[in-house]
């Protein structure tokens, strides 16, 4: 079931506003098989909440990014669910040099 681009960005915890529509439909024009993946990033904002680490909008580029923000050994239990969730969904990341930050580039085949 696909969720709604208003329901998306409430999950995330974004307000629904017309910018952030436009951009939502940018990322998911950017991400390869968005469509098929975007309930999976919810549950993975979701797990990473224990982790004080979250998927957000990029400022930077028309992509989502997971952010670890985690300390120390939460930030490596962190990095290890981003990886187990990518490879489990098929998910390509990028990291973004020197930081705990990572692309959801799309659906990896």
């Amino acid at each position: 079931m696909e969720i709604t681009k208003e329901a998306f960005l409430t999950q995330l915890g974004y307000s629904v506003t017309d910018p952030l529509l436009a951009q939502l439909e940018k990322v998911r024009g950017n991400t390869a098989r968005f469509d098929r993946i975007s309930n999976h990033i919810i549950t993975l904002n979701d797990n990473l909440k224990h982790y004080d680490s979250f998927v957000a909008l990029s400022n930077s580029h028309d992509f989502l990014k997971i952010k670890n923000q985690a300390n120390g050994d939460l930030a490596a239990s962190a990095n290890e669910l981003i990886n187990s969730w990518a490879k489990k969904y098929k998910i390509e990341l990028e990291k973004v040099r020197d930081k705990e930050t990572f692309y959801i580039k799309g659906y990896a085949k």
